[in-house]
């Protein structure tokens, strides 16, 4: 019965996603320029996914190669298949959202309300091809393998899908960003998304793949590991009918709950409650839908498990509020930052940080209540049962987070299309919106990727019977290894920040030279999108390998020379100092961004001022902290747990 359940809704998820993205195209797509500014926007992203996937598929044939031989045929097959079916949630998420961009400021025009719908509707698609795909694939392989551990290298694909794609995206979106906002807005005195600015529309593709994509395939490994995790540890700690398969039916019953709670987002009145209504009516629907499933289907599982999801859902909108209070401009911290920002760029810069690093407290609080609520209530498979929870309403949490960049390249294009004030307004409306759904969202995905992480290092001490680490601080092996994974997003973290900075000084570069050398502000000369768009793609794929090969070499390396014990310590030091490290990242970007913006809305002396440029300064930092080394240490703290995993056999 499990599978077929999760069958049905998985084909349920994937054809919403369909009917959506065929409502979506039937929408106006605008005057002639705005459906020349998308399509340049379509190019470059589709021009970067094909150079990436090129990439991408040469470490798939490798690893696959080595699991085949070296694991078993098996594992290499989910592999294939995870890696697969992750890069095809992508693919579709990031078409629908370069189709719906100009639609969405030509339906603008409408009313708010419209443009709303046409770009949720966008992000709903990136949201269900995630949890469709995600669980199709874990319930035909364990209909074909019924042995949990297999589906390890299903995860195992989709990590490292994910990792490529959140740092070469992340390097891709910032280089072009930084670039054209500080020669085209500081140098040059030109609106931001000004069509003679040579980097705008790789700007805006960046918040396609950096943004969309990239995020869809974060979020896809979290999914992902969280229910496979679960059933191994369901299959070794419980002795209860039902338990390997219970997380089959929580994603089920989640995407049901997603996808009605899709009807309840809409109005202009509010727009943040607007999109809200539709994640709590589906978290709220969840629990209920749950609760009947412990009551008829699965009744030899004990009410702990009901209590283990509750928590998990529960921590996740915690972190998502806290995430909204520390970043949004209308809160005091980020208000804060903007009145720090009259003392110049020092007091701008430590004013974000600061905020940045005591906003891990309640992320950090939450994450340990949920593990401690659901370790009581249902042992160890409590904690993958919350990690489960936190994630069982994704089809929904993850639209309103791809819904930003939707309404973010409608703004950008309401302003090279010179479509109107009124329409560049109601766009920039949707777009604030989306700042604050935006940091909300890498919120929620660090958090589900500390408690998928926390799920992972549990299966792992379980597969290899580490008795060990009950006395951690007394075996140094376990200390050096804690040590080592500690160190590690440090590490990761330099690399990527360092990329985006020498990716951007070409990107600089070449805008700088395009201004020089062409009448671009003058009208005579149309800038060449596409040398800026060359710019991020090759930067991003070349400078993404490094960071890429040190996650999942790096455990492997400490297994073989060090053994088990001490990679069960790297996985503790990774997760713990990763988890608060993105958060720091994370959240002080969100708040110098929006600081930023609270200024230019008139406050502290507006555009032009003082606090304004020392703002700017502030911004430019936190960009690579809160789209590249931010989120990509999401995934470096599950890859490496699921490595581990992977590699088991050959450390034992």
């Amino acid at each position: 019965m499990h599978v077929p359940m999760a069958l049905a809704a998985s084909f349920l998820a994937l054809i919403f996603a369909g009917i959506l993205t065929w409502w979506v195209k039937k929408k106006d797509r605008g005057p002639e320029k705005a459906r020349e500014m998308s399509d340049h926007i379509k190019k470059g992203a589709r021009t970067f996914l094909t150079q990436e996937f090129k990439y991408l598929s040469v470490v798939v044939v490798i690893i696959s190669i080595t699991l085949f031989y070296f694991i078993n045929p098996q594992t290499a097959l989910t592999f294939v298949f995870g890696a697969f079916l992750s890069s095809l949630a992508g693919v579709i998420g990031m078409s629908t959202a370069t189709s719906s961009n100009s639609r969405t400021s030509e339906a603008v025009k409408d009313s708010l309300g419209e443009g709303l719908s046409v770009a949720f509707s966008s992000g709903t698609v990136m949201g269900m091809s995630v949890v469709g795909f995600g669980l199709l694939g874990i319930a035909v392989f364990y209909f074909l393998f019924p042995d949990p551990e297999i589906l390890f290298g299903f995860a195992f694909g989709a990590s490292t899908v994910a990792l490529f794609a959140r740092v070469g995206g992340g390097i891709y979106t910032k280089t072009a960003d930084m670039g054209a906002d500080l020669v085209g807005k500081v140098e040059e005195d030109i609106p931001e998304d000004d069509p003679r600015n040579p980097g705008v529309v790789a700007d805006n593709v960046g918040d396609n793949v950096g943004d969309v994509a990239a995020m869809g395939a974060d979020l896809f490994e979290s999914y992902v590991e969280a229910i496979v995790a679960t059933m191994a540890i369901g299959a070794i700690t419980m002795e209860v009918a039902g338990a390997v398969v219970f997380p089959l039916f929580i994603g089920s019953a989640g995407i049901i709950a997603s996808i009605i709670g899709y009807f309840l987002v809409g109005g202009e009145d509010n727009l943040h409650w607007a999109l809200n209504r539709g994640t709590f009516g589906a978290a709220v629907l969840a629990v209920v839908f749950m609760y009947l499933g412990m009551e008829y289907l699965f009744t030899e599982i004990a009410m702990g498990v009901f209590y283990s999801i509750v928590s998990g859902l529960l921590a996740g909108i915690v972190i998502g509020l806290v995430t909204e209070y520390y970043t949004a401009s209308k809160h005091k911290p980020t208000q804060s930052i903007a009145e720090e920002s009259t003392g110049g760029a020092a007091t701008n810069i430590i004013a974000g940080f600061s905020t940045g690093m005591i906003s891990t407290l309640v992320p950090m609080l939450t994450v340990s209540a949920a593990m401690l609520i659901s370790y009581y209530f249902a042992g160890l498979y409590g904690i993958g049962i919350a990690s489960i929870g936190m994630l069982s309403t994704l089809g929904i949490t993850l639209a309103t987070d791809c819904y930003g960049p939707v309404a973010d390249n409608a703004a950008g294009i309401a302003e090279m299309a010179e479509m109107g004030q009124e329409v560049r307004e109601r766009a920039e409306s949707l777009d604030s919106i989306g700042n604050t759904t935006a940091a909300i969202g890498k919120g929620f995905a660090i958090g589900s990727a500390a408690l998928a992480s926390l799920t992972l290092f549990v299966t792992y001490t379980q597969n290899v019977g580490l008795e060990a680490v009950d006395v951690a601080l007394t075996d140094p092996m376990i200390v050096t290894g804690l040590f080592i994974g500690a160190l590690l997003p440090f590490v990761f973290s330099a690399l990527t920040m360092r990329s985006v900075g020498k990716s951007a000084s070409k990107m600089i570069d070449e805008i700088r030279r395009q201004f020089e050398e062409m009448e671009i502000l003058s009208g005579e000369d149309k800038p060449d999108y596409s040398s800026c768009i060359a710019i991020s793609t090759d930067s991003a794929l070349k400078e993404m390998v490094l960071p890429g090969v040190i996650a999942i070499l790096s455990p492997i390396v400490v297994g073989l020379l060090l053994g088990p014990e001490a990679l069960a310590g790297m996985l503790a030091g990774n997760i713990s100092t990763g988890f608060l490290l993105a958060v720091t990242m994370a959240n002080a970007g969100g708040a110098w961004d929006n600081a930023k913006k609270y200024i230019e809305d008139g406050n502290y002396g507006g555009k032009g001022s003082d606090a304004h440029s020392a703002a700017v300064v502030g911004d430019t930092i936190g960009d690579p902290m809160k789209d590249t080394s931010g989120p990509s240490l999401n995934v470096l703290i599950k890859l490496v747990a699921m490595t581990a995993l992977i590699f088991v056999p050959l450390l034992i």
